[in-house]
This record gives structure tokens, sequence and C-alpha cells, in this order.
């Protein structure tokens, strides 16, 4: 059976920046296991509306609930805490470490002296576990290639692995195969469609409508920072889609 209550709902979503009136009291929900494409033009408050659901900015009006509790977010960790993970476009992955290494930044086993035993064991730990997280994504990349050695996709698909070592319950992915070629761009739209097996929600956000298209269950199109449209993608065409984002 379809669980019936969302896992996110952003509710009369308002945001200025200073004189300019980003969002205009967007509703926007997930339920659990979905997709969700979020298109709009430059501006259309994508961005911001997001930044919002991931802790980086208060809204201004209105309230967001997570599994019908209302939450508010002090910072980004605050929301990872609650199980949103961000994968943004500029991949912040550091190039002269392995994968492992930046699967587990910040959070590595165990921090103890260069080369004792512990961390030799410890090291060997983070490699089994960002294989397992790999592999559970079906990607193969070497848990010991230095990260400025991948390939677009294969960052992205470390990026993701990342966020799924905390077990989100929610992705959010940003323009995730902007400058990647077809063949790498369909390989991160085989991830979304992973992540989506495994039960987690995920809203995608990409200027490639037909990208967009064909991974998301439902779309949702803002325009100058209010939401004109929110349907299931099968009830929606590329075209009807262009209409509403430019108006």
């Amino acid at each position: 059976m379809m669980p019936t209550n969302p896992l996110v709902e952003m509710l009369g979503i308002h945001k200025w920046f200073g004189a300019v009136h980003a969002l205009k009291g967007v509703d926007f929900t997930v339920m659990p296991g979905e997709i969700v494409g979020l298109i709009g033009d430059n501006g259309a408050g994508k961005s911001t509306l997001i930044k919002i659901l991931a802790g980086v900015y208060p809204p201004d009006k209105g309230k967001i609930k997570l599994n019908g509790h209302e939450v508010r977010f002090k910072s980004p960790k605050d929301a990872q805490n609650h199980g949103i993970a961000t994968v943004y476009q500029e991949l912040a992955l550091v190039d002269n470490l392995d994968v492992a290494g930046n699967i587990f930044l910040g959070r590595e086993p165990a921090h103890v002296g260069k080369e004792s035993l512990l961390a030799i064991l410890s090291r060997k730990r983070m490699r089994e576990l960002a294989a397992k997280l790999l592999e559970s994504l079906r990607v193969e990349v070497p848990v010991t290639a230095l990260a400025g050695e991948l390939s677009g996709g294969q960052r992205q698909a470390v990026a993701i692995s990342r966020a799924l070592h905390r077990q989100p319950k929610l992705v959010i992915m940003d323009e995730p195969t902007a400058a990647l070629a077809v063949q790498e761009a369909t390989k991160v739209l085989e991830l979304a469609r992973t992540l989506k097996q495994q039960g987690i929600s995920v809203i995608f956000i990409s200027h490639t409508l037909p990208e967009v298209f064909s991974v998301a269950d439902r779309i949702v199109v803002l325009r100058k920072g209010e939401k004109v449209a929110d349907c299931p993608a099968s009830d929606l065409t590329i075209d009807e889609a262009i209409k509403l984002m430019v108006g």
C-alpha cells in the first residue's frame, strides 16, 4: 500500500531578500519514497525553497512539517539530523582524498595517531563501509581511487553515498547532471531511481526537462516565487511545463 501521509509539508512559505519577495506563499509536499521534480526558470524560487528545507535559510512566514510534526531548522546540520540530505551541484569533494575518505569526511570512525593499529583498522572499516554504500547504489567505483581522478557521474555517486551514510529519509539533488555527458547523466538518473527503490524520497531539480520527466513521479512548477503547477508527471507534457514556467 502507498503511504498516504506526506514525509515533508512546506505550508505557505514566504521569503524576502530585502525588497525582493522570493517566495510567495508556496505549498510543497513530498511523499515517502517519491521522486518530485522541481522545475522553474532562473529566479523562480527553486533554490530558495530547497535551501529553506535544507536549513540554510529560515522561512519568513509559513511552516515546515516532517511526518506531521512541525520543525524549525536552525542550520543545515539541524536539517541533516532530521533526515534531510542535500547533494549540491558544486560537489564538495576533496580531490586528494580517496573515495572512502570523502564519504566519511568529518565523520571518520576513529581519530587516532596517524599510523597506529587503531587508525589502520579504522581506515579498513571505512573502506568496507564505503564499498557497501556504493554497492547499494549499484555503482562500481574503487574506494581507494582519489576523488580528483573520478568522472562527473562517479563524483555524484560518491556525494550521494556520503549523504546515505547519515541514513536520510529525503535526498535533495540540486542540478545533479549539470555539465555531465549523456551517459554519465543517465547513471545519475539511475541513482535517483535506486534511492526511491530503497524507500528514500528524492527532490530532483534540473533545467534539463527530459531528465526530470524521465525520473519524477510528480512535477512541481514554480514561476516568480509562486507554485503554478503540481501534478503527476504523466499528466504534463514538456511543452506544457515550459509554458507554465515562462507564463
